[in-house]
Protein backbone atom coordinates (compact mmCIF):
# COMPACT_ATOMS: atom_id res chain seq x y z
CA UNK A 1 0.00 0.00 0.00
CA UNK A 2 3.07 2.26 -0.24
CA UNK A 3 2.91 4.94 -2.94
CA UNK A 4 6.21 6.66 -2.27
CA UNK A 5 7.77 7.78 -5.54
CA UNK A 6 4.42 7.70 -7.35
CA UNK A 7 2.63 10.73 -8.80
CA UNK A 8 -1.15 11.03 -8.77
CA UNK A 9 -3.47 13.36 -10.68
CA UNK A 10 -6.82 13.72 -8.90
CA UNK A 11 -9.71 15.51 -10.62
CA UNK A 12 -12.43 17.42 -8.82
CA UNK A 13 -10.16 17.35 -5.81
CA UNK A 14 -11.17 20.44 -3.83
CA UNK A 15 -14.26 18.89 -2.22
CA UNK A 16 -16.10 15.67 -1.54
CA UNK A 17 -14.78 12.34 -2.80
CA UNK A 18 -12.07 13.91 -4.95
CA UNK A 19 -10.60 15.80 -2.02
CA UNK A 20 -10.80 12.76 0.26
CA UNK A 21 -9.03 10.68 -2.41
CA UNK A 22 -6.24 13.25 -2.72
CA UNK A 23 -5.77 13.24 1.05
CA UNK A 24 -5.68 9.43 1.14
CA UNK A 25 -3.14 9.14 -1.68
CA UNK A 26 -0.91 11.81 -0.16
CA UNK A 27 -1.08 9.95 3.14
CA UNK A 28 0.27 6.84 1.37
CA UNK A 29 3.27 8.78 0.10
CA UNK A 30 2.17 9.84 -3.39
CA UNK A 31 2.91 13.28 -4.77
CA UNK A 32 -0.51 14.66 -5.70
CA UNK A 33 -1.51 17.12 -8.40
CA UNK A 34 -4.96 18.51 -7.74
CA UNK A 35 -7.25 19.41 -10.64
CA UNK A 36 -10.21 21.79 -10.34
CA UNK A 37 -11.36 25.10 -11.80
CA UNK A 38 -11.04 27.40 -8.78
CA UNK A 39 -7.45 28.36 -8.05
CA UNK A 40 -8.13 29.68 -4.56
CA UNK A 41 -9.73 26.43 -3.39
CA UNK A 42 -6.90 24.49 -5.03
CA UNK A 43 -4.34 26.46 -3.02
CA UNK A 44 -6.34 25.92 0.17
CA UNK A 45 -6.67 22.18 -0.43
CA UNK A 46 -2.95 21.66 -0.98
CA UNK A 47 -2.38 22.85 2.58
CA UNK A 48 -4.51 19.93 3.83
CA UNK A 49 -2.35 17.27 2.18
CA UNK A 50 0.26 15.53 4.28
CA UNK A 51 3.86 16.10 3.21
CA UNK A 52 6.84 13.88 3.86
CA UNK A 53 10.26 13.49 2.26
CA UNK A 54 10.10 13.56 -1.52
CA UNK A 55 6.56 14.88 -1.80
CA UNK A 56 5.89 18.16 -3.57
CA UNK A 57 2.18 18.57 -4.23
CA UNK A 58 0.83 20.90 -6.89
CA UNK A 59 -2.27 21.75 -8.85
CA UNK A 60 -3.63 22.20 -12.35
CA UNK A 61 -6.37 24.76 -12.79
CA UNK A 62 -8.79 23.63 -15.49
CA UNK A 63 -12.52 23.71 -16.20
CA UNK A 64 -14.07 20.46 -17.41
CA UNK A 65 -16.79 22.36 -19.26
CA UNK A 66 -14.01 23.33 -21.70
CA UNK A 67 -12.39 20.09 -22.94
CA UNK A 68 -9.98 21.81 -25.32
CA UNK A 69 -8.66 23.99 -22.51
CA UNK A 70 -8.09 20.82 -20.49
CA UNK A 71 -6.26 19.26 -23.43
CA UNK A 72 -3.94 22.26 -23.65
CA UNK A 73 -3.33 22.30 -19.89
CA UNK A 74 -2.52 18.60 -19.58
CA UNK A 75 -0.32 18.66 -22.71
CA UNK A 76 1.79 21.42 -21.18
CA UNK A 77 1.84 19.71 -17.78
CA UNK A 78 3.14 16.30 -18.93
CA UNK A 79 6.19 17.79 -20.63
CA UNK A 80 7.91 17.76 -17.27
CA UNK A 81 5.87 15.23 -15.30
CA UNK A 82 4.98 11.55 -15.28
CA UNK A 83 1.69 10.55 -13.71
CA UNK A 84 1.30 7.00 -12.40
CA UNK A 85 -2.21 7.31 -10.94
CA UNK A 86 -5.18 9.08 -12.52
CA UNK A 87 -8.42 9.58 -10.58
CA UNK A 88 -11.18 10.72 -12.91
CA UNK A 89 -13.83 12.51 -10.89
CA UNK A 90 -16.28 15.19 -12.02
CA UNK A 91 -19.38 16.74 -10.47
CA UNK A 92 -22.54 14.89 -11.47
CA UNK A 93 -25.27 16.25 -13.76
CA UNK A 94 -28.36 17.87 -12.29
CA UNK A 95 -31.19 15.57 -11.29
CA UNK A 96 -34.58 15.19 -12.93
CA UNK A 97 -36.66 12.75 -15.00
CA UNK A 98 -35.01 11.66 -18.23
CA UNK A 99 -38.05 12.66 -20.27
CA UNK A 100 -37.67 16.26 -19.12
CA UNK A 101 -33.95 16.44 -19.93
CA UNK A 102 -32.81 18.76 -22.70
CA UNK A 103 -30.46 17.37 -25.32
CA UNK A 104 -27.93 19.99 -24.24
CA UNK A 105 -27.78 18.40 -20.79
CA UNK A 106 -26.66 15.08 -22.29
CA UNK A 107 -24.08 16.80 -24.47
CA UNK A 108 -22.69 18.80 -21.57
CA UNK A 109 -22.46 15.79 -19.25
CA UNK A 110 -20.92 13.59 -21.96
CA UNK A 111 -18.28 16.24 -22.60
CA UNK A 112 -17.42 16.85 -18.94
CA UNK A 113 -17.30 13.18 -18.01
CA UNK A 114 -16.36 10.93 -20.89
CA UNK A 115 -14.53 13.31 -23.21
CA UNK A 116 -12.43 14.88 -20.45
CA UNK A 117 -11.61 11.44 -19.04
CA UNK A 118 -10.49 10.37 -22.50
CA UNK A 119 -8.34 13.47 -23.02
CA UNK A 120 -6.53 12.81 -19.76
CA UNK A 121 -6.02 9.11 -20.47
CA UNK A 122 -4.60 9.76 -23.94
CA UNK A 123 -2.16 12.27 -22.45
CA UNK A 124 -1.05 10.20 -19.46
CA UNK A 125 -0.94 6.58 -20.64
CA UNK A 126 2.35 6.91 -22.60
CA UNK A 127 4.08 8.00 -19.38
CA UNK A 128 2.48 5.16 -17.42
CA UNK A 129 3.80 2.66 -19.97
CA UNK A 130 7.34 4.04 -19.73
CA UNK A 131 7.18 3.97 -15.93
CA UNK A 132 5.78 0.40 -15.89
CA UNK A 133 3.08 1.54 -13.48
CA UNK A 134 -0.40 2.77 -14.22
CA UNK A 135 -3.65 3.03 -12.29
CA UNK A 136 -6.74 4.66 -13.81
CA UNK A 137 -9.64 4.96 -11.38
CA UNK A 138 -12.97 6.43 -12.37
CA UNK A 139 -15.44 7.69 -9.77
CA UNK A 140 -18.84 6.92 -11.28
CA UNK A 141 -22.04 5.79 -9.52
CA UNK A 142 -23.95 2.68 -8.50
CA UNK A 143 -26.35 3.68 -11.28
CA UNK A 144 -24.20 1.69 -13.72
CA UNK A 145 -25.57 -1.41 -12.00
CA UNK A 146 -29.00 -0.13 -11.02
CA UNK A 147 -30.35 3.17 -12.46
CA UNK A 148 -31.35 5.67 -9.80
CA UNK A 149 -34.74 7.37 -9.83
CA UNK A 150 -34.72 11.03 -10.80
CA UNK A 151 -31.19 10.97 -12.25
CA UNK A 152 -31.93 10.41 -15.92
CA UNK A 153 -28.96 12.21 -17.48
CA UNK A 154 -26.54 10.90 -14.87
CA UNK A 155 -27.71 7.29 -15.32
CA UNK A 156 -27.12 7.57 -19.06
CA UNK A 157 -23.69 9.18 -18.98
CA UNK A 158 -22.35 7.08 -16.10
CA UNK A 159 -23.14 3.94 -18.10
CA UNK A 160 -21.23 5.32 -21.07
CA UNK A 161 -18.19 5.99 -18.88
CA UNK A 162 -18.37 2.49 -17.39
CA UNK A 163 -18.32 0.84 -20.82
CA UNK A 164 -15.53 3.14 -22.01
CA UNK A 165 -13.58 2.11 -18.92
CA UNK A 166 -14.12 -1.62 -19.46
CA UNK A 167 -12.99 -1.36 -23.07
CA UNK A 168 -9.92 0.62 -22.01
CA UNK A 169 -9.04 -1.95 -19.34
CA UNK A 170 -8.83 -4.69 -21.96
CA UNK A 171 -6.62 -2.61 -24.22
CA UNK A 172 -4.19 -1.61 -21.45
CA UNK A 173 -4.00 -4.84 -19.45
CA UNK A 174 -0.98 -6.16 -21.35
CA UNK A 175 0.94 -3.02 -20.34
CA UNK A 176 0.23 -3.64 -16.66
CA UNK A 177 -2.03 -0.60 -16.46
CA UNK A 178 -5.25 -1.21 -14.54
CA UNK A 179 -8.55 0.57 -15.14
CA UNK A 180 -11.31 0.31 -12.54
CA UNK A 181 -14.46 2.09 -11.44
CA UNK A 182 -15.48 3.03 -7.92
CA UNK A 183 -19.26 3.32 -7.55
CA UNK A 184 -20.21 5.49 -4.56
CA UNK A 185 -23.63 5.16 -3.03
CA UNK A 186 -25.15 7.96 -0.96
CA UNK A 187 -22.22 9.93 0.39
CA UNK A 188 -21.96 12.90 2.70
CA UNK A 189 -20.85 15.45 0.09
CA UNK A 190 -22.19 18.77 -1.24
CA UNK A 191 -23.76 16.91 -4.20
CA UNK A 192 -26.16 14.86 -2.08
CA UNK A 193 -27.28 18.04 -0.33
CA UNK A 194 -27.92 19.76 -3.67
CA UNK A 195 -29.90 16.81 -5.03
CA UNK A 196 -32.04 16.53 -1.92
CA UNK A 197 -32.73 20.26 -1.82
CA UNK A 198 -33.78 20.25 -5.48
CA UNK A 199 -36.02 17.23 -4.91
CA UNK A 200 -37.51 18.84 -1.81
CA UNK A 201 -38.61 21.87 -3.85
CA UNK A 202 -40.33 19.64 -6.40
CA UNK A 203 -42.04 17.23 -3.99
CA UNK A 204 -42.75 19.41 -0.97
CA UNK A 205 -41.11 16.86 1.31
CA UNK A 206 -38.46 18.11 3.68
CA UNK A 207 -34.79 17.33 3.07
CA UNK A 208 -34.81 15.26 6.28
CA UNK A 209 -37.77 13.21 5.11
CA UNK A 210 -36.09 12.51 1.79
CA UNK A 211 -32.81 11.65 3.48
CA UNK A 212 -34.53 9.28 5.92
CA UNK A 213 -36.30 7.54 3.03
CA UNK A 214 -32.99 7.00 1.25
CA UNK A 215 -31.25 5.74 4.37
CA UNK A 216 -34.06 3.25 4.94
CA UNK A 217 -32.94 1.50 1.73
CA UNK A 218 -29.34 1.11 2.91
CA UNK A 219 -28.66 -2.12 4.86
CA UNK A 220 -25.97 -0.41 6.94
CA UNK A 221 -28.47 2.25 7.97
CA UNK A 222 -26.35 5.30 7.18
CA UNK A 223 -24.75 7.20 4.32
CA UNK A 224 -21.02 7.01 3.60
CA UNK A 225 -18.33 9.48 4.46
CA UNK A 226 -16.15 10.62 1.57
CA UNK A 227 -13.12 9.05 3.25
CA UNK A 228 -14.76 5.62 2.94
CA UNK A 229 -15.02 5.99 -0.82
CA UNK A 230 -11.44 7.27 -0.89
CA UNK A 231 -10.26 4.09 0.85
CA UNK A 232 -11.39 2.07 -2.17
CA UNK A 233 -9.63 4.51 -4.49
CA UNK A 234 -6.44 4.24 -2.45
CA UNK A 235 -6.46 0.45 -2.58
CA UNK A 236 -6.98 0.36 -6.35
CA UNK A 237 -4.13 2.87 -6.76
CA UNK A 238 -1.72 0.70 -4.80
CA UNK A 239 0.66 -2.08 -5.87
CA UNK A 240 -1.57 -4.47 -3.91
CA UNK A 241 -4.26 -4.12 -6.61
CA UNK A 242 -1.95 -5.03 -9.49
CA UNK A 243 -4.11 -7.94 -10.75
CA UNK A 244 -7.49 -6.18 -10.47
CA UNK A 245 -8.73 -4.50 -13.62
CA UNK A 246 -11.93 -3.83 -15.53
CA UNK A 247 -14.26 -4.01 -12.55
CA UNK A 248 -16.91 -1.91 -10.80
CA UNK A 249 -16.64 -1.67 -7.02
CA UNK A 250 -19.81 -0.40 -5.30
CA UNK A 251 -19.11 1.38 -2.01
CA UNK A 252 -22.71 1.82 -0.92
CA UNK A 253 -23.36 0.07 2.39
CA UNK A 254 -25.05 -2.81 0.54
CA UNK A 255 -27.79 -0.71 -1.11
CA UNK A 256 -27.34 -1.96 -4.69
CA UNK A 257 -29.45 -5.08 -5.08
CA UNK A 258 -27.56 -6.58 -8.02
CA UNK A 259 -24.34 -8.56 -7.75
Amino acid sequence: MDLKGKNALVCGSTSGIGKASAIALAGMGATVTLVARNEETLKATIKELSVSAGQKHGYLCSDFTKPEDLRAAISAFIKGNTIHILVNNTGGPAGGPILDAKTEEFQSAFSAHLLCNHILVQALVPGMKKANYGRIINIISTSVKQPLKGLGVSNTIRAAVANWSKTLSMELAASGITVNNVLPGMTNTPRITQLLEARSKKTGNSVKELMDAMISEIPMGRIAEASEIAAAVAFLASPAASYITGINIPVDGGRTSSL
